[in-house]
């Protein structure tokens, strides 16, 4: 764990709602909220909801974003360990805090939210920054204000639900200096291009399942005026390549972004020019920060003070997660990548998703990559899935453009391409890929599908 995240008091730990002073705000009794004490926010995003998130952070008070769709087993499975001071679950409540921690221009976050890790290989976990000194806070603000050039006559339009990180930093960067933001609601292709026509944004999160959707309906209503943007960001999920280049062909010339990060912390940032230059790169690592990579292509980073974390209540995990180096501390997800001479990180994919079969290395996303050109492949995930003579074997689940996708098919493509071991030794034909809101893949729902009777070719 970094020497600069302090452990928290146990006086912060486990605080007792019950046994904590209320204030009347209106119908709604609050806690006593004191700084380091958590909040979990579960109600969809909306502008009072931002209010919240900042005006919380202004007094060094930690907001928990979480989907509102969890069901009560699963909103007690997380928030048991991370003991919030306080759950909002209804507009009255979210109403009540924003009355109670307004908003005030001008005043710099304490703190980052407590976002959760995604919890694919288990319960999730919260994401701990620790209170920030005056310096920290400046630091973090500078940080995305300058990487991203958020100004006071920004128009930040919101597609992704706000309890993720990268969208709820987006739109509080641009409140923090003074720019508005514009949430439309849950995402549909109609609604953003009405809001876009209307609001005339300059900045969006995005991640490649929005740009595929809004694509398809530009197609069919035709693609609106676009050169309100000036920034445009992706990220979440790779984005294939054809994607890629329609959408700087679309936008605006220079707008155009792509970073790598995670709900820990931020690794790089690329502006598609460069991606053009070196396909298939994230970028080289943002400011103040510093990229490597293992032997084994573990990717490690070294941040600034204000951008380290510790692992609610799992010091363990949090050790795995940090080693010492001569520039300072440097943390890993288990992302594996590769550095070029140049600094520009390519992106491999999940330790946890490496395919390992009979002892060869196989990497789902260049595998991925490489089926992606068959004229008749909308999408594609790959996986691995345990093989009794391999220990793995490569599976690949196809979303069909036309009936010409078969697994024979498909097959000989592979050979074509692809090494043998890298070669998927069974195809599953799916109507679409189970994917998370950010567009990650559920490997483990294309798992279950596989226990049915998949397609073989060899």
């Amino acid at each position: 764990m970094p020497e600069a995240i302090p452990p928290v008091s146990p006086t912060r730990m486990g605080h007792n709602l019950r046994r904590r002073p209320l204030r009347d705000t209106g119908r709604v009794r609050l806690p006593d909220l004191r700084p380091g004490d958590r909040v979990a926010l579960l109600t969809p995003g909306s502008a009072t909801y931002l209010d919240v998130v900042l005006g919380l952070l202004g007094e060094g008070v930690v907001p928990i974003p979480l989907d509102p769709r969890l069901t009560a087993v699963e909103r007690e499975r997380i928030l048991g360990p991370l003991s919030p001071a306080l759950r909002v679950e209804d507009d009255e409540v979210l109403a009540a805090v924003a009355e109670r921690f307004p908003r005030v221009p001008g005043r710099l976050p304490r703190a980052r939210p407590m976002h959760c890790t995604s919890g694919t290989t288990g319960v999730p976990k919260g994401v701990w920054s620790g209170l920030l000194d005056d310096a920290a806070a400046a630091a973090l603000v500078a940080e995305e204000r300058d990487l991203w050039g958020f100004a006071a006559d920004d128009v930040n339009l919101v597609l992704s639900p706000l309890y993720h990180s990268a969208p709820l930093r987006f739109a509080t960067g641009t409140l923090l200096v003074g720019g508005r933001v514009v949430i439309p609601g849950p995402f549909d292709p109609a609604t953003v291009t009405a809001a876009i026509e209307r609001d005339r944004p300059t900045t969006m999160f995005c991640v490649p399942t929005h740009l595929q959707r809004l694509f398809a309906h530009w197609d069919a209503v035709g693609t609106p005026d676009l050169s309100c943007f000036r920034l445009v960001a992706h990220a979440g999920a790779p984005c294939p390549r054809e994607l890629k280049e329609r959408l700087i062909a679309t936008f605006p010339p220079g707008t155009t972004w792509e970073f790598y990060g995670s709900t820990e912390g931020q690794f790089t940032a690329c502006r598609s020019e460069e991606w053009q230059q070196r396909p298939g790169t994230v970028g080289r690592a943002r400011p103040g920060r510093e990229l490597s990579v293992d032997d084994d292509g573990l990717i490690w980073c070294v941040v600034p003070e204000h951008a380290r974390f510790s692992y609610w209540g799992a010091p363990e995990k949090t050790a795995a997660a940090w080693r010492e180096t001569p520039s300072g501390p440097a943390f890993t997800v288990g992302d594996l990548g590769r550095l070029d001479a140049d600094g520009y990180l390519h992106f491999d994919g999940r330790r946890e998703d490496l395919v390992i079969t009979g002892g060869v290395n196989v990497y789902p996303l260049e595998v991925e990559e490489a089926l992606r050109e068959h004229p008749d492949v909308a999408d594609v995930a790959v996986l691995g899935v345990d093989d009794p003579q391999w220990g793995q074997r490569v599976c690949a689940a196809v979303v069909p453009r036309s009936d010409a996708a078969t697994a024979e098919s498909l097959g000989a493509f592979a050979r074509e391409r692809l090494a043998p071991p890298k070669r998927p030794k069974t195809w599953l034909l799916v109507d679409d890929l189970p994917r998370t809101l950010t567009g990650k893949v559920r490997r483990d729902d294309l798992r279950a599908l596989l226990e049915g009777p998949p397609q073989q070719a060899n």
